[in-house]
């Protein structure tokens, strides 16, 4: 295929055939699809059968580095690690089996002030189901949620109380998976949550709870922050939330020993792998070149977080995480070619001006899952937050709906029962 007789899709984010538009749906499927809200559009993950085999073909052709013997993951991902990984993503991994998977749930994109933004839509046979949103960090995606999304729409189906069933939107961020092109700069946390708020309202749900990890462990309590009069409860894991100056100081002299251990942990954090964050928080374009570019550069930044934040006694990323299930979030952002996009995030959160004053309190009720590999101290977090819910995990990292899912489904239920 040239060039010539190639272009963009968006969708896909990847030199593909022309028309149809893989992803999307035809003139058709829309016009006849009359249960979709005004604004709508019903959606369907198709990647095209060439995209899937040139990701196959730069895996083969891959241009590794040297390495000196002996230095693990001090230094970052090894590489027989990585050639170990990369070949079983070029010659075992399965994406179709995946896709068809992620296209058993209904998908959506609706253009909420420009932007497009792409969903799954779960709804619960229970009439009672509370709904529920559901919001990814990086450098994760819908992905993180699939373990989740049966029990929790339909517990029955799954031995659980039908009473604990939610309709589910789980959404891809704005420049994340599906939800591209960035339609342009200013996507902060702020404006994401007041996108999501907006969704929540354009599917008629008059009162939700939200769940977020990661970005999305900022995002939710910004929209208990815009909209409290429609939000029953927030629940987070993998909440990372910044001390004043004073209250480390004050910490210092008053912590516990556990509160010393998240401390630690916290400072580790700070000054030994901050690095993807400056990076991405100061050139996400010119990253982008690279990961865009080469499938085994995207797979070792992606899979080097998933090394350094999940569980600590897992010694390598698939102990932590199903091992395909690792390759499908991999697989998925780099079919979307959302590397700059997603990194756009960290530089909009850098140089956002708001971003350094205090928060208004949100006031909305909040639960906190705190898992091994987490730094929030319950002071930070009520400073900001109204807790009435916390729960330390005893297993289980960063990731935790991909890790610990059934700790991660127990905690979801109890919260919101106190708030249904």
């Amino acid at each position: 295929m040239s060039r010539a007789d190639a272009h963009e899709l968006p969708g896909v984010g990847r030199v593909v055939p022309p028309l149809p538009p893989p992803g999307f749906p035809s003139t058709s499927a829309v016009a006849a699809d009359k249960s979709q809200a005004a604004g709508v559009l019903p959606f369907r993950i198709a990647i095209p059968q060439a995209a899937v085999d040139d990701l196959k073909q730069r895996l083969a052709r891959t241009r590794w580095p040297d390495e000196a013997p002996g230095e693990g993951w001090s230094r970052g991902v090894p590489l027989d690690y990585l050639q170990q990984l990369a070949a079983y993503w070029q010659t075992q991994y399965d994406w179709r089996a995946a896709e068809a998977e992620l296209n058993a749930y209904p998908h959506s994109t609706t253009t909420i002030e420009g932007q497009t933004v792409h969903f799954m839509h779960v709804r619960s046979p229970e009439a009672g189901a509370l709904p529920l949103m559901l919001i990814h960090g990086w450098p994760g995606s819908i992905v993180e949620f699939m373990d989740l999304i049966g029990p929790l729409s339909d517990p029955r189906a799954h031995g659980g109380d039908p009473a604990d069933a939610f309709h589910l939107v789980i959404p891809s961020m704005p420049g994340h998976g599906f939800s591209q092109p960035l339609a342009g700069p200013g996507w902060t946390h702020h404006r994401i949550a007041r996108a999501f708020t907006e969704l929540m309202r354009r599917l008629r749900y008059e009162r939700y709870g939200v769940q977020g990890g990661d970005a999305g462990a900022f995002i939710a309590p910004e929209m208990g922050r815009i909209d409290p009069a429609h939000i029953a409860g927030i629940h987070t894991n993998a909440l990372v939330q910044l001390p004043s100056f004073p209250q480390i100081m004050i910490g210092l002299a008053t912590f516990s020993k556990a509160e010393r251990k998240r401390f630690a942990l916290f400072k580790h954090y700070r000054d030994e792998m901050m690095g993807y964050v400056h990076i991405q928080g100061t050139r996400p374009k010119t990253l982008a070149y690279g990961l865009t570019d080469s499938p085994v550069g995207q797979l070792a930044w992606i899979v080097e977080k998933f090394k350094e934040w999940t569980d600590p006694a897992a010694p390598l990323p698939e102990n932590a995480v199903n091992r395909d299930r690792l390759l499908t979030n991999v697989t998925l952002n780099w079919f979307a070619g959302t590397a700059g996009s997603s990194a756009n995030l960290y530089y909009e959160t850098l140089h956002d001006p708001t971003g350094i004053k205090r928060k208004r309190r949100n006031r909305v009720p909040t639960g906190v899952a705190v898992s091994t590999q987490d730094v929030t101290i319950r002071r930070w977090a009520e400073r900001e937050n109204n807790v009435v819910h916390w729960t330390e995990l005893p297993r289980g990292g960063h990731f935790a709906a991909l890790e610990v899912p059934e700790l991660m489904l127990a905690d979801v239920r109890k919260f919101f029962r106190g708030i249904r």
